[in-house]
């Protein structure tokens, strides 16, 4: 039995988030990335919608590889139960909701930098994992590789526009806004 779609996921985002983490923290990246984007929200937006988007690549990647047998990689299987990854997506936005509902990572210290955008990049991952499964929540039956698929692929990039929008768009909608009053 190959090792499965969960673990390899987690294993996935735990590299990926420690390594973005690393980069944002040790090297000239984040200091880049705070001089040029200078409004906090549009910054964690900006690693939300980074990590959405290579949390859902990743994703995608391992069900392929599963569907056509690559890999040692194998479906989760509780009691007989099929795990589908929008449950961790969905337990990971809970607690990323419950992060922010306690105002964590909100102050302007090193530790508290640190944890705004640990919860950023965490919010990117829940929210890819949990539609990229769109299609499931609203057929209420497993057509991933079905065309009813497709859904999931249309609320990717709906929501994947929406994080880029807040984050590369912002000073525009803001300009138009205000020259309308």
């Amino acid at each position: 039995m190959g090792l499965s779609g969960a673990w390899i996921l987690l294993i996935c985002a735990v590299v990926g988030t420690s390594t973005m983490l690393l980069l944002l923290h040790l090297t000239q990246l984040g200091f880049l990335m705070h001089q040029h984007i200078r409004d906090r929200p549009r910054r964690r937006m900006f690693l939300a919608a980074v990590s959405f988007f290579l949390t859902f690549l990743g994703a995608r990647l391992l069900v392929l590889a599963i569907l056509h047998d690559i890999g040692p990689f194998g479906w989760v299987v509780i009691g007989g139960q099929h795990i589908h990854h929008l449950v961790w997506g969905i337990l990971i936005l809970l607690v990323v909701g419950f992060a922010w509902l306690a105002e964590v990572g909100e102050e302007t210290t090193g530790t508290s930098i640190f944890v705004s955008r640990l919860v950023s990049i965490l919010y990117g991952v829940g929210a890819a994992l949990t539609l990229d499964e769109f299609a499931l929540w609203l057929n209420l039956r497993n057509v991933y590789a079905s065309p009813e698929g497709r859904t999931s692929f249309d609320a990717v990039f709906l929501f994947g526009g929406l994080l880029a929008i807040g984050a590369w768009g912002a000073p525009f909608l803001k300009a138009l806004v205000n020259k309308r009053r």
